[in-house]
């Protein structure tokens, strides 16, 4: 093997090779061990090689969280094939066009989606790329129920277990790039979904930890096996419950394989407190990467509601939210249920990578943050703490290349000021406190114009949800003919007979914040819409509001 690089599939390597004989996955019925991970991702590679694919052919992934998924990641980056993520809520024309986008040359996908696939595949934007598409269908134990919809298209899938099991194994690669990509597709506020670019180099160190999560990140790949854990007593579980197709989950999965921990993917279908609670207990879970209020509150309704022993929580030492900010009630809740685990919020975008979390104490959106993070002007100038001005959250340093096939869009994101620094600004709006933390205060984008004052949605979801009585709700901008947007919130009431008046709401409201901040118009309803992600579907949410 030639040098390991600051590879995904070198460092991998390493940690197999470290520990080989620890779980390393945990998906439902499955459990595999470094070992056995590595040999099926092998033949996943390998049986991409065979069909002659090239370095950084992409390759789809279309599925549910379950161990295939991971095979599929891994055994694309040992073979210098790019995965690329895709949203199983897609409908035909939004895969269609990541299919062209991405210019895939293979899509893995379970055979409960192939309706999906076929309808994509139609689509007139997909049809040149269908042409030249390899098809590997994972059984899902779904029925066939007749004839497969791709078969009977001309584009008859391979089934994946069939695939690699005429495949090799063993390793056999050549030498890898720490240029070779890594690729997070993003359906952002507004438009088609759309690739961000990374160097897996720079997304090891941005969002990975870099062999360093409580020390110096690694200045050669052949350091991370001196940071590992070989004591098996030293295993550390950790629970991810987000979907992979979304960055955060991924991003908490390889954090557990850099440290030669075990993956443990939740893999139901809905979010569940129950179910997560048992698999913390059953596994021994030590820390679980959640996404905000809605996963967040029903694990502490659940745990308080329980009866004394109902789960063992015992080794339960973090639990992090990733991509949506728990409210300060939320993390009360839990704090008092489980007192021997840290909660805490992270900040980070799939255009910058991990970035900060939340300051120990906070109850706001007060970040400690890298120090290649900023808060810039207009002009790219950072702000100077505490001067009271609101400016765009930005990093430097090990940031992405870029959107694929969208120059414009890349140069609006990824500005260079005038002293040639290169800087990676996604729309958090944000502002520098005295101290130098940073106090986020939402995207620019989704800010509710109401007679000229910029209203930030979160902060007035975090005084709607600080009410006892109101389990979770979202706050949205309206046409106001007046006013040019109204604030209107979607709340879900506590109980069924919790629901409050919108005056009752106010008089609790003015306490929290300013009078042209609260919401005019309340929508209740017996369920927040959420993403595929488990946030807050805000395009939803606007939605219920049409006449």
């Amino acid at each position: 093997m030639a040098d390991p690089q600051f590879n995904l599939a070198d460092l991998f390597e390493l940690v197999v090779d470290t520990v080989p004989d620890r779980l390393a996955l945990v998906a439902g019925d499955v459990r595999l061990t470094y070992r056995a991970l590595d040999e099926r991702s092998n033949r996943f590679a390998h049986h991409l090689g065979a069909r002659g694919l090239e370095v950084g052919a992409p390759v789809g992934i279309l599925a549910r969280n379950r161990a295939e998924w991971v095979e599929a990641m891994v055994g694309c980056y040992k073979a210098r094939a790019v995965p690329v993520n895709l949203n199983y809520r897609y409908v035909a024309p939004e895969l269609a066009y990541v299919v062209d986008d991405a210019d895939l040359v293979a899509l893995v996908y379970e055979r409960e989606l192939s309706p999906l696939v076929a309808g994509a595949l139609a689509e007139p934007v997909a049809r040149i790329a269908a042409a030249r598409l390899h098809l590997l269908e994972i059984d899902d134990g779904t029925p066939a129920g007749g004839p497969d919809p791709l078969t009977a298209a001309g584009a008859p899938p391979v089934p994946y277990e069939a695939a690699l099991a005429t495949a090799a194994a063993g390793r056999g690669f050549g030498a890898r790039s720490p240029d070779d990509l890594y690729v997070l597709y993003t359906g952002g506020t507004t438009g088609m979904p759309k690739g961000v670019l990374w160097r897996q180099e720079d997304i090891f160190f941005a969002a990975m930890g870099g062999g360093g999560w409580g020390a110096e990140p690694v200045t050669a790949a052949t350091e991370l096996p001196g940071r590992l854990n070989r004591d098996e007593s030293g295993r550390l579980p950790m629970l991810v419950v987000g979907p992979l197709m979304h960055g955060n989950a991924q991003w908490a999965m390889w954090n557990a394989f850099m440290m030669a921990g075990t993956t443990v993917l939740y893999t139901g279908r809905r979010f569940d407190a129950d179910r997560l609670l048992r698999l913390i207990g059953e596994e021994r879970v030590v820390s679980t990467a959640l996404v905000g209020d809605a996963m967040a509150r029903p694990l502490a309704e659940a745990l308080s509601s329980a009866a004394p022993g109902t789960y063992d929580t015992s080794s339960l030492l973090v639990i992090g939210s990733g991509g949506a900010m728990l409210t300060a009630a939320v993390k009360e809740e839990l704090r008092a249920q489980l007192p021997g685990a840290m909660v805490m919020d992270r900040f980070g975008s799939s255009e910058a990578g991990a970035q900060g979390a939340v300051e120990v104490g906070a109850n706001g959106p007060r970040f400690v943050m890298s120090d290649d993070t900023s808060v810039l002007d207009d002009d790219l100038r950072p702000l100077r703490p505490g001067d009271g001005r609101i400016g765009r959250l930005a990093r430097t340093g090990r940031i992405p290349l870029g959107y694929h096939k969208d120059e414009a869009k890349t140069r609006a994101t990824f500005p260079t000021d005038a002293d040639g620094v290169r800087w990676s600004v996604p729309g958090d709006l944000a502002s520098v406190e005295p101290d130098g933390t940073i106090t986020v205060l939402g995207r620019g984008s989704a800010s509710i114009n109401s007679g000229g004052e910029k209203i930030f949605p979160e902060q007035v979801e975090a005084a709607v949800k600080a009410h006892p009585d109101v389990f979770d709700a979202i706050v949205v901008g309206l046409p106001d003919e007046r006013f040019g947007e109204r604030v209107a919130a979607v709340v879900q009431a506590r109980t069924a007979t919790g629901r409050l008046t919108l005056e009752q709401l106010h008089e609790h409201c003015r306490a929290h914040i300013a009078g042209y901040k609260m919401p005019r118009q309340v929508l209740w309803v017996e369920e927040i819409p959420l993403t595929a992600a488990g946030k807050p579907d805000s395009k939803a949410a606007k939605a219920l509001f049409a006449p």
